[in-house]
């Protein structure tokens, strides 16, 4: 699949992308693919490029360049080690929800006019922070998100917080789809099920399930919680979803 390495000019910067097309490059629906805290990398890569090849414009933004370029870990990634902590933390310190808004309004603008997209609107497909872009995205420009899928997005319910993503809900006109780990710090189950309770009362088109066994980045083949069968099953439902939502091309 053809892929153009970009440079984008946000409000806050500029960040590195790349776009993934399909081949012939004829105008697609688009996809923007945003990433966990480890960012772009070769796994991400290959989820594009699958994507690109069932016939989807891909958009895969450096969510984190207001600290850095990929690669954006020099070190094994570890659950509970003190470095991963720390790097973690340095990653996601410039992420307030303005600036997660402002960044995530840039590349919907720019996917939504790029030549090789499909007019309309496109979906949003995150996981970990990328999870809860992908929920904020779709009230951030409602009319240009046909969907938005989370895969263990963390903190999207916080109960105390005014900003948060789900007090968004009434601006959401997008389908929306969360696919939770059975453990998961950063979105624990009262999380979850305070979610479903606000958007059941909501009321728009959504769907939100556990996956048995799936522990916090449970998609991704290079994290260490990589949980193949429910990886598999969730990359199944994405492709499901992805049809039902762009079913005539």
């Amino acid at each position: 699949m053809p892929t153009q390495e970009l440079k984008l000019i946000l409000p806050d910067g500029t960040t590195d992308a790349a776009l993934h097309t399909p081949d012939p490059d004829q105008p697609q629906p688009g996809i923007l693919l945003l990433p966990d805290v480890a960012g772009p990398r070769p796994v991400l890569d290959q989820v594009a490029r699958d994507l690109a090849a069932q016939e989807y414009t891909v958009l895969l933004p450096n969510p984190f360049y207001r600290t850095g370029e990929p690669p954006l870990f020099h070190l094994p990634r570890k659950p509970g080690d003190p470095a991963t902590a720390q790097r973690v933390a340095e990653l996601l310190a410039p992420l307030t929800p303005d600036a997660i808004d402002r960044d995530i309004a840039a590349w919907l603008d720019f996917l939504t006019l790029h030549p090789s997209v499909a007019p309309g609107p496109v979906a949003v497909v995150g996981f970990c922070i990328g999870g809860l872009m992908a929920f904020r995205a779709a009230a951030v420009r409602p009319a240009k998100v046909a969907v938005a899928v989370s895969f263990h997005g963390g903190r999207l319910y916080q109960a105390e917080d005014p900003n948060s993503a789900h007090r968004n809900l009434p601006k959401i006109t997008a389908r929306l789809y969360f696919g939770h780990a059975v453990e998961d710090k950063s979105m624990p189950s009262e999380a979850i099920a305070a979610l479903d309770q606000a958007l059941q009362d909501w009321g728009g088109h959504y769907e939100t399930e556990v996956y048995p066994g799936a522990h916090h980045g449970w998609t991704l083949a290079d994290n260490p919680t990589y949980n193949q069968p429910q990886a598999e099953r969730a990359f199944a439902k994405l492709t499901s979803i992805l049809k039902e939502t762009f079913p005539v091309r």
